[in-house]
């Protein structure tokens, strides 16, 4: 399997370089301690974060000791906005692109834009990672060797 980090030489070994490409990078839901290592080395060695919101985003940078630029990427995001990011990615930079807790797709904008970048033919990587979704069925009680996830419930008005 091809890794998508090489080492820099001459850095700490957890100081990688990154190929140009999005990085779907999980987010802890609750606990800090959920953030794996590989997630920290991508989010220390991207160019650029692009996120649902920028200040729950900076709080679990600073609590990490990172400092990356940010980018709000939500349901407000335009075609426009996906074409910013795409051309970033075009220009050899590295994306991650983060939920404010779990994994990037479930239940959040992300979808619309890893299409394009899909069909940009850029390079797109998924980090495992914390997600509300197999935990919930762990704890279910309920058959794990076939399910549907439909959705979440809708949140309390």
């Amino acid at each position: 399997m091809k890794s998508d980090t090489t080492q820099k030489e001459g850095k700490a070994p957890d100081t990688v370089s990154l190929k140009p490409g999005l990085y779907l990078v999980p987010t802890p839901i609750g606990n800090l301690r959920d953030l794996t290592f590989r997630a920290l080395d991508v989010l220390a060695g991207v160019d650029l974060i692009v996120c649902e919101d920028t200040r729950v985003t900076g709080k679990l940078l600073k609590a990490f000791g990172l400092k990356k630029p940010m980018r709000v990427y939500n349901d407000h995001a335009t075609e426009k906005d996906r074409n910013s990011i795409a051309k970033i990615i075009e220009e050899g930079e590295a994306v991650a692109l983060v939920s404010d807790a779990g994994t990037p797709l479930i239940s959040d904008p992300g979808y619309k834009l890893v299409r394009q970048i899909v069909q940009d033919g850029h390079m797109i990587t998924a980090l495992p990672g914390a997600n509300a979704l197999l935990p919930a069925l762990q704890l279910s009680g309920l058959p794990t060797d076939a399910f549907s996830f439909i959705g979440f419930l809708p949140a309390r008005s």
